[in-house]
C-alpha cells in the first residue's frame, strides 16, 4: 500500500514530474515504423509524457518528430505538407525540416533574416527493432542509443502489436510483471499441459503446471530486478519445480519468459497521466509469428480489434464487448486476447489505480518491489542521483535473458538466465526476498 504522494511520484509523468524527467532520460519507441511508412507520406499525430508531437518522413527517409504546433502562430502540423525535406504549415507557409530549422517563411519578406532567428522543438530519432525512437531530456545526459532487449541480433525477426490504453502506465506494468493473475484471467489461452516446457499453439499457451499460487522471490539488479515465480510441475512435482522469471527493466520494460517458439516481452510508453501505448512483442528466430500473425493471435489485428491508429474497438462504453453466453461454454473471461483480459483490468481500476486501498499479499512481491523501487528512484532522482537504468554499471539490455522451465529442486533459479556480462559486472546470486 503506497501513500497518495508516493503514488503520484509512481505515476504522474508530465511536465516536471520526477518520473516523467526519469523516463525522458532513456530512448522511447514514439511511434512504429510501419506508422510512417514512406518519403512525404502522411504525418503522424502522437503525444508523449503529456506533449503533442508530429511525426514525418522527410523526402531523404530521415524521420522528425516536433512540436505539433507550428512556432508562428501554433496550429498543427499535423495537416501540413510534407514535401521537400520539410513540414509546411498550411497557415502561412513555414517550413520546417527534421531538425526543427525554419527552412522558408512564405508570410515574411525576402532577406529578413527572421527564419534564422526560430527554432522550433525537435527531438533526436533513431530507427530500429521496428520503432522510431526519441530522446525527450537533456542533451547533455543523451546516451547513445542501443539496440532493445528484443533485438539480441540484427536478424533478430520482431512481431509488434501496439494498443493504445485509457489508463495509467505504472498499473499496466504492474500488470505484466504479475505472474500470479495469469493462472486466473488468462486460464482459458494459458493452459496446462503434459509438456515439457512452456509451448504455444496457434491458438493457446500451453504451460506444465496446475499451481495457481506461486511462490514469488525477487532479486535486485543494475537494470531494475528479476523474480522467479515457481510453481509445481505437473511431472515429478516431488523433485522438481517450474520455474519462470521475468524481468524488469526500468523504467518501462518487461521481458517475459520464453516459449518454444518465440521470446516475448512489454513495452509501456506513458502517453499522459492517464494514457498509455502499450506495445506486445513477440521476437526470435525462424518460429517467430509475422506481425499480422502474431496480432490475430492477441485479437489486436488492424480493421478488426483497432482501428487504424491502434484506438481499441472494445471499451468500457461496451462492457470491451464481453460474451456472456460464452462464459456459460466455458471460456474464463468472454474476452478474446491475452491483451484485452488485461486491458479490462487496468482500466477498470481508473485513471490511475488509488493504491492507498490495495491489500497486497504473497504472490504480490514483485509489485511491491516494483513500487518500492521506482518510488526510491524518483526520491534519489529529486536528490541528484542519475536517472534508475543509466548510471554504471550498464548491460546491453539486448544481452538480457529470462527463463522457464522444470528444474530440479536444488537449482538455485539466481543463476538461470544470467549473461556473462552480469557475472562479470559482480551481479552473483543474492538473497532472494522471501
Amino acid at each position: 500500500m503506497l501513500t497518495k504522494e508516493e503514488n503520484d511520484l509512481l505515476c504522474r509523468v508530465e511536465g516536471d514530474a520526477p518520473m516523467g524527467q526519469i523516463i525522458r532520460r532513456h530512448w522511447l519507441p514514439a511511434c512504429l515504423t510501419e506508422e510512417v511508412p514512406e518519403p512525404d507520406g502522411a504525418p503522424l499525430k502522437i503525444r508523449m509524457l503529456g506533449e503533442d508531437l508530429v511525426v514525418f518522413r522527410d523526402t531523404d527517409g530521415r524521420v522528425g518528430v516536433l512540436d505539433e504546433m507550428c512556432p508562428h502562430r501554433r496550429a498543427s502540423l499535423v495537416f501540413g505538407r510534407n514535401e521537400e525535406c520539410g513540414l509546411r504549415c498550411l497557415y502561412h507557409g513555414w517550413k520546417i525540416d527534421v531538425e526543427g530549422n525554419v527552412v522558408e517563411m512564405s508570410s515574411e519578406p525576402a532577406g529578413s533574416g527572421f527564419a534564422e532567428k526560430v527554432k522550433h522543438k525537435a527531438y533526436p530519432v533513431r530507427e530500429g527493432a521496428g520503432f522510431v525512437w526519441i530522446y525527450m531530456g537533456p542533451a547533455q545526459t543523451m546516451p547513445e542509443w542501443e539496440p532493445p532487449v528484443f533485438q539480441p541480433t540484427p536478424e533478430t525477426r520482431i512481431a509488434i502489436a501496439k494498443i493504445h490504453i485509457d489508463c495509467n502506465w505504472a498499473q499496466i506494468l504492474e500488470g505484466a510483471i504479475d505472474s500470479a493473475h495469469s493462472s486466473s484471467l488468462h486460464s482459458s489461452d494459458m493452459v496446462p499441459a503434459r509438456v515439457p516446457g512452456a509451448a504455444a499453439t496457434d491458438h493457446n499457451w500451453l504451460r506444465p503446471s496446475t499451481d495457481k499460487s506461486p511462490r514469488m522471490q525477487v532479486q535486485r539488479t543494475s537494470f531494475g530486478f528479476r523474480y522467479a515465480a515457481i510453481r509445481r510441475p505437473i511431472h515429478n512435482p516431488q523433485t522438481h519445480d517450474y520455474i519462470r522469471t521475468t524481468l524488469f527493466i526500468a523504467p518501462f520494460t518487461a521481458l517475459i519468459p520464453p516459449n518454444n517458439m518465440y521470446n516475448v516481452a512489454i513495452v509501456h510508453v506513458p502517453t499522459d497521466d492517464t494514457h498509455t501505448a502499450f506495445h506486445f512483442i513477440a521476437w526470435g528466430g525462424a518460429t517467430t509469428p509475422a506481425t499480422e500473425e502474431w496480432r490475430k493471435f492477441l485479437h489486436a489485428q488492424i480493421g478488426i480489434d483497432v482501428d487504424t491508429c491502434f484506438r481499441k474497438v472494445r471499451t468500457r462504453a461496451n462492457n470491451y464487448l464481453q460474451d456472456r453466453t460464452a462464459m456459460k461454454l466455458g471460456n474464463f473471461t468472454g474476452i478474446p486476447g491475452i491483451p484485452n483480459q488485461d486491458i479490462v483490468m487496468w482500466e477498470t481500476m481508473g485513471p490511475i489505480a488509488d493504491r492507498t486501498f490495495d491489500r497486497l499479499g504473497a504472490s504480490d512481491l514483485a509489485i511491491v518491489e516494483f513500487r518500492k523501487q521506482m518510488v526510491e528512484a524518483a526520491k534519489n532522482f529529486m536528490a541528484g542521483a542519475p536517472a534508475i537504468g543509466t548510471a554504471a554499471p550498464r548491460i546491453p539490455q539486448n544481452r538480457l535473458m529470462s527463463f522457464e522451465g522444470v528444474v530440479p529442486k536444488t537449482t538455485d533459479w539466481r543463476v538461470m538466465g544470467l549473461t556473462p556480462e552480469e557475472l562479470a559486472h559482480g551481479q552473483q546470486p543474492a538473497t532472494a526476498a522471501q
